[in-house]
């Protein structure tokens, strides 16, 4: 009698045991099924890319390591490894010498598509374009379909023949951001809005399309320039914006500007402390561009800074895998693509947000629904996958 309670208690867990172990081998047995159905799939859709029996993807982002890249990153191999792929990533950190130096590795390895960005480096010089052209085209010249992110590489007014690019619609991100500006400071063509204005020299595209958008608005009279902050390059831009602006602020006193207007979230950090220290939360700061930490400065310094737009870098990076994995389907597409802007206010806003989950805070954030997600092969091989293709994404391989 003393023992039943002992034999029950060890048949009891050597049946959980039991359990535990038929639960992995289900698990084993329907990841296994769920790939070789996508690998069905994908070799129907995709047969030229699956001759050596798996797709095979690069993503190589050579900007600052940061929010942005990361989460770029994270939408690129996460969708891609929903879609069936394999999917290496690079970061180089802006550095252009290892990046060229990833690039020729991956055109001479076994990769069917690359996904690219190069958002530092896409400016107007041709020097700076012709970078991007001279990496890229080895890779093309391979027969690996290219997406580009921020980049439209081209040399001596040469471009790639088939290579799809992704923008930020620095025109719309621009026009909302201005827009905002003036629904809270005022400002019309009889009494414009006084605006101090952050920037860099010209030939970096996506500052320059920015400040285009604000010169028609001083064009429109909506707005007039009450000083232009010249930051020069975008090298050291938290530090540098911060010195430049504290400088700037005396030669203003309280009510006689309206708003600071800074196009890039890397100088708007240091912006906005400047205003702090100075005390001068009668300048408003709108800005463009988001990351974890502009949302806790922007939170800490909400009486200067009171909105910002930007686009969901995470969706971004989704996007731009589906637009390679439907040029691998062979898929007929236009040959560019740009991503609708958001605006977020300080005010809507908590302590608890991130970039992460930002969608539940602003409407429209994230998601990407009929974002070139809407073939029946793409619907059927997410299906095909299930859960078991959902894995969480590696850390990128970051080079140094």
């Amino acid at each position: 009698m003393g023992n039943k309670p002992f034999v029950a208690a060890a048949f009891f867990l050597l049946l959980c045991a039991g359990c535990a172990k038929t639960e992995k081998q289900t698990d084993a047995v329907s990841a296994a099924s769920a790939g070789r159905s996508a690998q069905v799939v994908l070799a129907r859709v995709m047969p030229g890319a699956m001759a050596d029996g798996k797709v095979k993807i690069a993503v190589l982002v050579n900007q600052i390591n940061g929010d942005n890249s990361r989460q770029f990153l994270e939408g690129c191999v996460a969708e891609g490894r929903a879609l069936g792929f394999t999917v290496d990533a690079f970061i180089t950190g802006g550095n252009e010498s290892r990046c060229r130096e990833i690039a020729g590795g991956i055109a001479h390895a076994d990769y069917d598509g690359l996904v690219f960005a190069n958002v530092l480096a896409a400016g107007m010089d041709e020097n700076v374009v012709g970078f991007s052209y001279n990496i890229l085209k080895p890779i093309a010249d391979a027969g690996i379909q290219i997406v580009t992110f921020e980049t439209l590489p081209f040399h001596d007014g040469k471009s790639i023949k088939g290579l799809f690019t992704t923008f930020q619609d620095d025109y719309r991100l621009a026009r909302l951001s201005l827009d905002t500006l003036l629904s809270d400071c005022g400002g019309d063509a009889g009494s414009p809005a006084r605006v101090i204005r952050v920037g860099c020299d010209p030939g970096i595209t996506f500052m320059d399309r920015r400040a285009w958008v604000f010169d028609e608005f001083v064009g429109n009279r909506q707005i007039e320039e009450a000083a232009f902050i010249n930051l020069g390059s975008l090298k050291n831009p938290h530090a540098s914006a911060w010195e430049h602006l504290a400088e700037t602020l005396p030669r203003f006193p309280p009510g006689s500007v309206d708003a600071l207007w800074v196009p890039w979230d890397e100088f708007a950090k240091g912006c906005a402390e400047a205003l702090a220290a100075a005390g001068r939360d009668d300048v408003k700061l709108f800005s463009i561009g988001i990351s974890n930490d502009v949302i806790r400065l922007m939170q800490r310094h909400s009486r200067e800074w009171v909105a910002t737009t930007a686009a969901d870098p995470k969706l971004e990076g989704a996007v731009n895998m589906r637009i390679l994995a439907a040029k691998l389907a062979g898929e007929h597409l236009p040959d560019t693509f740009s991503f609708e802007p958001r605006l977020v206010r300080t005010a809507d806003l908590n302590r608890a947000v991130n970039v992460e989950n930002l969608e539940l805070m602003i409407p429209g954030w994230g998601g990407g629904q009929g974002l070139f997600d809407n073939y029946p092969w793409m619907v059927e091989l997410k299906a095909a996958g299930g859960k078991y293709l959902r894995v969480s994404p590696p850390a990128a391989r970051a080079v140094q």
